[in-house]
């Protein structure tokens, strides 16, 4: 998309969200663009859907409009360009359609031919009951930790991406020159994710960034390896992220005590030399060593869980993370996958949650094949199913399965034997992991890694998905529709019904769709 492109569509959206009056925030994540709003009436949530660069719009703790990988990146800065010249005015828009009225209803209440919209409307209405009962301080809570590692992933992707590169040219014995360089270009991140970790928590608590990212900076300095704590040496990184998001943590509540006390006058030096004293003492006498071992007991669990639990265990994962999906849960456990790529180079849990996508793919070419006369939701899933294929299941949860119901206990079936199938070789001896998150489906392909050469590593996968789109697609062709569901589905539309316009696919129409974010973001 050329940089015109990203700003008319940077300048489409703004005057539907309410101008730039209206927006408190603005962020990205891999495949959203996220805006704090001050009045949510004014979001006219049908004319956004038909931008023709939206996939689809989710209101959550911030309102998120869905344009894809690399896209998001590209308008992101249109945006906050427009939103700080006010360039396109206020449109004064009211009581916009909203996306998420409605209540729906199952596919048997219909009295009509089930249209892409009116599954759309039942999948926003299902989105929006689940948020409301997930509204929980725990839940909340964890979304918040979300939100502290969402903007890492793309730093993420490219050094797993380089990382693997380099494992290849080693294996191949090609270019050892350039391996150290790689080698360095791809650890470097890592080698300071804490300090990214402890400013993007302190950012989000409402601390100050740098301060967070100072107090993290203290656990993978190498001076900490002269420490002791209860008769031994600490290491540097000890703790990991988990170690870094407590320190940052810890230094925003100090923070905000300090600045009830501390007088004006004396704030700017006093309040972070306490901050970062009380802090860093609280880190390397306490914090590093308790992190360390929630860390190596997550790498341990982890491993002991697929070595012994294998297929069972990744069918009870692979089988539960659409509904993680479905209540926006699902980032919540990227501090787990990056603890086990701090670790041991690669996450094992990711491959077998990705399985959850394919089965939400073939449950949706069960659909289209059975409801053959039902022209609207045809075309809804067959604009879909390229993004499923690449880990983006969303649209398809919420734009498909989920509103008809069964065919959504079918896709999570179909992702449990591909879970079941992963973690049973898991189990045999081929662990199969991936260097980075956020990509799922075939884009994990050149993220995986395992304790097997790279052949077995993505014959194991790909066996895996394979499994997970046949299962899906036959336990939601003979068990995912009663007689009545199929009967309203495949009646014919009236003949006034126009089919929908080619730019109106079904990411379109459809009130979530993922970063990559992806599943796994289907992670």
């Amino acid at each position: 998309m050329s940089d015109d492109k990203n700003r008319a569509t940077a300048a489409a959206i703004l005057p539907l969200v309410g101008g730039a009056d209206n927006v408190t925030s603005v962020a990205h994540c891999m495949t959203r663009l996220r805006l704090g709003l001050r009045d949510r009436s004014l979001v006219d949530d049908t004319a956004l859907k038909a931008v023709p660069a939206v996939m689809g719009v989710v209101e959550d703790d911030t309102y998120q409009i869905v344009l894809g990988p690399g896209t998001v990146a590209r308008v992101t800065p249109e945006f906050e360009r427009l939103v700080a010249e006010d360039g396109t005015g206020r449109t004064g828009r009211t009581g916009g359609t909203g996306g998420t009225g409605g209540t729906g209803g199952t596919a048997d209440e219909q009295h009509h031919t089930l249209t892409a919209d009116e599954l759309a409307t039942q999948g926003a209405a299902l989105r929006a009951a689940q948020k409301e009962r997930n509204a929980t301080p725990v839940k909340l809570l964890l979304r918040r930790i979300a939100n502290i590692f969402v903007p890492l992933i793309p730093a993420l992707i490219g050094a797993g991406i380089i990382a693997g590169i380099n494992g290849l040219l080693v294996n191949l014995h090609w270019l050892p020159a350039i391996s150290p360089a790689l080698a360095s270009i791809a650890s470097g991140f890592m080698s300071l994710i804490a300090v990214f970790v402890g400013y993007n928590t302190a950012k989000e608590f409402g601390g100050t960034p740098i301060l967070g990212g100072a107090a993290a900076a203290v656990i993978v300095y190498a001076g900490v390896a002269n420490v002791s704590v209860f008769g031994e040496k600490l290491a540097p990184g000890q703790g990991g992220v988990l170690g870094a998001l407590a320190a940052a943590a810890l230094a925003v509540w100090i923070e905000k005590q300090c600045r009830r006390f501390v007088p004006e006058a004396l704030d700017v030096l006093v309040t972070p030399t306490i901050t970062l004293l009380v802090t860093g003492l609280v880190t390397l006498f306490g914090l590093m060593f308790l992190a360390g071992e929630v860390s190596t007991g997550i790498g341990t669990g982890a491993t002991w869980l697929l070595a012994h639990g294998g297929a069972f265990a990744g069918l009870i994962l692979g089988g539960l993370f659409l509904p993680l999906v479905m209540l926006g849960l699902h980032q919540a456990l990227i501090p787990i996958h990056t603890t086990l790529i701090e670790q041991q180079g690669y996450t094992v849990l990711l491959p077998i949650l990705a399985m959850a996508g394919a089965g939400q793919v073939g449950c949706a070419i069960a659909v289209y094949l059975r409801a053959r006369r039902n022209a609207t939701l045809r075309a809804t899933i067959k604009s879909a199913l390229p993004a499923g294929f690449l880990g983006v299941g969303e649209p398809l949860i919420y734009g498909v399965s989920l509103p008809l119901g069964r065919p959504f206990v079918t896709a999570c079936i179909g992702g449990a034997a591909g879970g079941a199938f992963v973690g049973l070789f898991n189990m045999l001896g081929t662990a199969v992991g991936s260097t980075a998150i956020g990509p799922s489906g075939w884009a994990l392909f050149p993220l995986l890694k395992g304790d097997q050469n790279l052949g077995a590593t993505i014959l194991v996968y790909a066996g895996g998905l394979l499994v997970g789109y046949l299962v899906g697609f036959l336990a939601t062709y003979f068990f995912g529709f009663t007689r009545s569901m199929l009967a309203e589905l495949n009646t014919d539309e009236p003949e006034t019904a126009e089919a929908p316009a080619p730019r109106l696919t079904a990411v379109e129409r459809t009130e979530e769709a993922q970063d990559s974010e992806r599943i796994p973001s289907a992670a």
